[in-house]
């Protein structure tokens, strides 16, 4: 059994060691955002009129078509979070890992304000790690990452009850260890 537990460990670790690399490297960029220029947001404004194609022929909005026309004419991207229009005024906002995108038009006139935020690649980073903004697609990923980091994590552990020289040491590490987590966690809330 020591020799699977061996083998699965050290090789589940091998496959995870990317995303333990950068899980912990994006998790000191969530509490120092600033260590790498993290702060930094650059917010750009375009106008202009929509094309009539984006009308149907009944004078109804066609979002998709406004849409494309806004990803192609000033290179939008991210995830359509909302697309809506209340009386003579139409909008659709984007989101994705540190950018945001905001239009609005005249659903008469088909003049358009366009706003873009991006927040740089460090903080792209920061919401890939706590998968703010990035999809059902990259929420995969993460949930797959935590099922390795568990195997790992179970896996290193039985390895050293295995072991009977170290599994005293061992369980000494992990009850102060576990014991210096609870206290952590503890103090955060009080």
């Amino acid at each position: 059994m020591q020799k699977w537990m061996r083998w699965f460990h050290v090789y589940a670790s091998m496959i995870a060691f990317l995303v333990i690399l950068f899980f912990g490297a994006t998790g000191l960029l969530l509490n120092h955002p600033s260590w790498l220029g993290g702060e930094e947001i650059v917010t750009t404004d375009f106008e202009g009129s929509l094309p009539d194609t984006v009308r149907t022929s009944d004078g109804t909005i066609e979002f998709l078509s406004v849409s494309e026309f806004l990803r192609s004419e000033h290179g939008v991207v991210g995830e359509v979070t909302n697309f809506d229009q209340i009386g003579d005024e139409g909008s659709i906002n984007y989101t994705g890992p540190a950018y945001g995108a905001s239009a609005k038009f005249d659903v008469d006139s088909l003049d358009y304000q366009l706003s873009v935020r991006e927040e740089g690649l460090v903080n792209a980073m920061r919401d890939l790690h706590s998968a703010r903004d990035t999809g059902s697609v990259w929420g995969l990923v993460i949930d797959i990452s935590a099922v390795f980091l568990v195997f790992v994590a179970v896996t290193g552990l039985g390895i050293q009850l295995f072991m009977r020289k170290r599994r005293r040491r061992a369980l000494l590490w992990l009850a102060g260890g576990s014991l210096v987590s609870v206290a952590l966690i503890w103090f955060t809330f009080v």
